[in-house]
C-alpha cells in the first residue's frame, strides 16, 4: 500500500472527523479508501450504462444462433483458462 498525504482546511478536517464518527471509520483512511471505492462503482456504472446505450443505438437486435451460443461457450472457458464442457 502507498501512502499519500493530503492536506485539507480546518473546515474540511472537522468534517471527514465528523463523518468518521458518524459512520464508524477507524481512521481517516478508511473512510477516503470509501468515498474513492464509492466513485469507482459511480464510474464503472457509468461506462456500463454508456455501453448499454451504445449497444441500444446500434441498430436492431438479431436472434443468437446455436453458433453464437458455441462461440460465447468457448470464449467463456478460454477466458478461465480450461477446456469446453463435454457435450450432452
Amino acid at each position: 500500500m502507498t501512502t499519500m498525504n493530503i492536506s485539507l482546511p480546518d473546515e474540511m478536517r472537522s468534517f471527514v472527523e465528523a463523518r468518521m464518527a458518524q459512520e464508524g471509520f477507524a481512521s481517516a483512511s478508511e473512510y477516503v479508501r470509501s468515498l474513492i471505492r464509492e466513485a469507482q462503482k459511480h464510474q464503472a456504472k457509468q461506462e456500463l450504462e454508456t455501453r448499454f446505450r451504445e449497444a441500444l443505438e446500434s441498430g436492431a437486435a438479431t436472434p443468437m444462433t446455436r453458433a453464437d451460443w458455441d462461440d460465447l461457450e468457448r470464449r467463456v472457458w478460454e477466458r478461465h483458462g480450461q477446456g469446453p464442457s463435454p457435450k450432452s
